[in-house]
């Protein structure tokens, strides 16, 4: 904070004033001397720095890439050679700036024509090699520059955020053959880490050919972008696959993996009749299951291209599911990665599939990989249509119900960030790129989307997406490209709608209130804008207003312009339900001050899923004649999450309807959804706790779904918490995840010390995603231990943060180790009350006195060994997100 003298500048005032005064008065200026105050001084907080994260300047295009590498598996390092072919973008250049991140370089040249390398002067601050290039080249040449050069990712300081946990580029998965999983190398490119494993241009503005040339051991299988050209056969018992990807892309896509994996091949057949090739990569044990897994691509495929009117553009697709992955899916250019929890058997696959995240990476290959965004702060371009393209594939395969939950729940999860995290869509002001993987980016942008196709028409909508990637092929695109694409095809301006949703922050929030006026004839809406107009502006929204007679329904586009506004419609007699956002297409959170007899209309005879679903939801939270009724029907809906939904509700109207047992013992039998069945069977379990129902949840301890399984036991637990201990032992060993998370948070609650070595056991056998509440739960389990069994847990903690790669289960490792040591720091606190007050007693046994400082002392010898434990981990973490959040102490 600068100090600046108030004192000072308010004497140079007075000089300046003093001097126009003494002109025109013709006074001198000895007689006219300005008089210096002293004031104290004031603290100026100087206006902070305006950040703008634009597109990268490009001084050279990447044409080609070449790189030819092997693996040091015992040391985790790359050896790599490329070769890269530039062109000056405009301007004559004699020099090149490359991203090369934490690498050692051994030669960097100039390659001529007949492959002659000239050694070439280079700087290197370890994360861009500045070559000087020895000669001057203008635009209309082309030069090919030369690096040998060893990739450490190890070695790199490690980043990385919610969506993407770690950015060093590379990763070698049990390198030494020692561990219980797979071994292999796998690569995750976004944002910038490709040029951690290769020298590259590192900006999603560049787009790049590609050759790539891959020497393992021959018992492994290598992927990569493009066709595999050939394979040859070493002398020494390895193998050199030549990757080649024809079509330009940019850099942070391309991708390699190396493993054994056994191969599922498919294919899908372009209009002209050619072939390409549809692969799925998994382990050897999901090979039975790898077409039930990812057997719908071929037809996302033909969906995507016929909706779009631009075929799918790669030579290929494959998808491969890799161990340990440091994030949910990503988009490669022609072969998509997974982490290992996209693999299901068929008994996992009752319980849920991972077709979302499928149709997610497939639809990146036209927004995104054909199409990128030119800047990260334009990633919605990427992420939103990606979001999109879930909602499409649900509609197209399964119908509005399946798509209209799936985006219910993607805006929830807008909702939610937007309470604490209020930015604009498309931002420059991010504090890092990787702050635009949020819930803004991908929820909002989607929903965005959908509003823009029902704002213009199906028609219009598709046609401009059409226009979109192929004004835009092989490029990089704003948000304007877009824009303008619309435009054209509808001859409508959309600057409202962009400025508003994609460059602006916020949503509205809108309560709806409806009068009849029975004189005449009219049906009046009151819509109020009630957001915080500080943060979020008026918006402009085209709403479809509904009015029913009857079966006589009429349908009015309004526009809300105003942050309060009166809409009157003519009618013949009352309307029987209006219905304000007809199709419920706006991103907006509503209070929605319908009628009672309009909830009851719009239940009977509305087959939107919103309109059942908010009619359901008004129903559970009121008493009001009819809804019981509601919910009883709604037990019965065409759609899984308004049955289990409605279950909610079975208690409210158990004494209404005493048939209700007999209802939930028929779902519990019949229902199709297991998610409906396991909610029922919790439902038996709280609703009827007198009765003897634990056969039935015995019963369905055998049941294929997992999911059914985990709500028998935890129903069990209920009503015979000694029986479902015995069954949870008897579970064990089952190959589900969702199981021994069961088991872990069962085992938690009840607390017996003996179940130490379940956590113990398991901590070791599980990886990923379901590692974190796994840790969780042993956390809340070692509540209230003794010494033996924390002191055991202690190094599972320390091994869940030493030997993970993903940041949040690393973090849960150290939110366990605090919340040991906060425990017994509590002891403590107790114990020194304790003491305290025996002390200042006159009838205190010394003996009470002489345990209770024992107990101090062993209580203060656990925290320091926790402490030290903590300050040594600390000391040795290189993750900034995790040091920012593990604070000083």
């Amino acid at each position: 904070m600068n100090r600046i003298s108030f004192a000072v500048i308010f004497a140079a005032a007075i000089v300046f004033s003093g001097c126009r005064t003494l002109k025109d008065s013709n006074e001198s200026a000895e007689n006219s001397a300005p008089q210096v105050i002293d004031l104290p001084e004031i603290e100026v907080e100087p206006e902070p720095e305006k950040v703008y994260h634009g597109s990268n300047t490009i001084t050279n295009d990447l044409l080609h890439t070449r790189l030819d590498v092997s693996f040091d598996w015992e040391k985790q390092h790359l050896l790599g050679e490329a070769e890269l072919t530039f062109k000056p973008h405009f301007y004559d250049v004699d020099s090149l700036v490359i991203d090369a991140k934490g690498m050692d370089l051994h030669t960097v040249a100039m390659l001529s024509d007949n492959d002659q390398k000239k050694n070439l002067s280079f700087s290197y601050d370890s994360l861009q090699i500045f070559i000087d290039l020895d000669s001057t080249f203008t635009r209309t040449d082309t030069f090919t520059v030369y690096i040998d050069y060893t990739a450490r990712p190890n070695d790199l300081p490690e980043g990385g955020s919610a969506a993407i946990s770690s950015d060093k580029g590379l990763y070698f998965i049990n390198p030494l053959g020692e561990e219980d999983k797979p071994q292999q190398i796998w690569t995750q490119g976004e944002t910038e880490a490709s040029s951690c494993w290769f020298p590259t241009m590192d900006t999603p503005n560049e787009k790049t050919t590609q050759e790539i040339f891959i020497t393992v051991d021959d018992r492994f299988k290598t992927l990569s972008n493009g066709e595999l050209v050939y394979s040859n056969f070493n002398a020494d018992n390895t193998r050199t696959d030549y990757w080649k990807q024809d079509l330009r892309h940019a850099p942070y896509l391309f991708m390699m993996t190396v493993g054994e994996f056994s191969v599922g091949r498919d294919k899908w057949m372009r209009a002209s009749g050619e072939e390409i090739p549809v692969d799925y990569y998994v382990e050897e044990e999901y090979q039975d299951y790898v077409f039930k897994i990812f057997g719908n691509t071929p037809d996302m495929i033909e969906f995507y291209s016929n909706a779009l009117g631009y075929e799918y553009p790669w030579a290929k697709y494959s998808q491969v599911a890799v161990r340990d992955y440091v994030s949910g899916a990503m988009e490669n250019t022609s072969a998509s990665i997974f982490g290992e929890f996209v693999q299901q058997t068929d008994r996992e696959l009752l319980d849920g599939d991972r077709e979302a995240i499928i149709a997610h990476e497939l639809f990146h290959h036209w927004f995104g990989d054909l199409v990128t965004c030119e800047s990260w702060a334009n990633l919605p371009l990427n992420e939103s249509f990606a979001t999109y393209g879930e909602y499409l594939w649900f509609e197209h395969k399964y119908g509005k119900d399946k798509a209209d939950y799936h985006r219910q729940n993607a805006n929830g999860g807008y909702f939610s960030e937007a309470q604490n995290k209020k930015v604009d869509l498309i931002r420059f002001n991010y504090d890092h790129r990787m702050d635009m993987f949020d819930a803004h980016s991908y929820n909002k942008g989607g929903a965005i989307l959908h509003m823009l196709r029902k704002t213009i028409g199906d028609e219009a909508f598709f046609v401009s997406l059409e226009k979109y990637l192929r004004d835009n092929e092989f490029e990089p695109a704003e948000i304007h490209h877009l824009r303008l694409a619309v435009e054209e095809v509808t001859g409508k301006d959309m600057n409202w709608f962009f400025n508003q949703w994609f460059l602006n922050s916020g949503h509205p929030v809108l309560d709806i209130s409806y009068f009849y006026n029975d004189s005449l004839n009219q049906q009046q809406v009151v819509i109020k804008q009630l957001q915080d107009l500080e943060s979020a502006s008026v918006f402009k929204l085209p709403i479809d207003v509904e009015i029913w007679n009857g079966d006589e329904h009429r349908r009015q586009r309004v526009w809300l312009e105003h942050d309060e506004q009166i809409f009157r419609f003519d009618v013949d007699s009352k309307p029987t339900l209006v219905k304000v956002d007809a199709d419920k297409s706006l991103l907006a959170q509503k209070t929605d001050n319908k009628p009672d007899e309009m909830w009851q209309e719009l239940w009977a005879n509305s087959s939107n899923y919103f309109d059942r679903y908010e009619a359901l939801n008004e129903a559970l939270n009121r008493s009001i004649p009819g809804d019981t009724t509601i919910i009883f029907e709604a037990l019965s809906d065409p759609f899984w999450n308004i049955r289990a939904m409605a279950l909610e509700g079975a208690q409210k109207i158990k004494a209404g309807r005493p048939q209700i047992e007999n209802v939930l013992n028929q779902m519990v039998d019949h229902d199709p959804n297991s998610r409906v069945v396991a909610t029922a069977i919790e439902s038996i379990a709280s609703i009827y706790p007198e009765k003897n129902y634990d056969q039935l949840f015995v019963n369905h301890l055998s049941d294929s779904s997992y999911t059914i399984i985990g709500a028998a036991l935890f129903a069990l637990s209920e009503v015979n918490p000694e029986k479902a201990m015995s069954e949870a032992k008897k579970l064990e060993d089952e190959e589900s995840m969702e199981i021994l998370l069961t088991i872990a948070e069962l085992y938690a609650q009840d607390g017996s010390p003996k179940h130490n070595e379940f956590f113990i056991a398991n901590s070791k056998e599980i990886s990923g995603f379901e590692l974190f509440p796994f840790m969780q739960s042993y956390s809340t389990f070692l509540n209230g231990q003794n010494d033996q069994v924390i002191n055991k847990a202690i190094p599972i903690f320390v091994s869940t943060i030493t030997e993970t790669e993903t940041w949040w289960v690393k973090f849960s490792g150290y939110q366990g180790l605090t919340n040991i040591r906060s425990d017994y720091e509590a002891q403590l606190e107790d114990l020194e009350k304790e003491l305290s007050a025996a002390q200042s007693s006159e009838n205190t046994d010394p003996k009470q006195v002489e345990n209770l400082k024992s107990e101090i002392s062993r209580v203060e010898a656990q925290i320091d060994k926790v402490q030290k434990v903590l300050e040594e981990l600390k000391e040795k973490e290189t993750n900034e997100r995790i040091l920012g959040m593990m604070g000083s102490k």
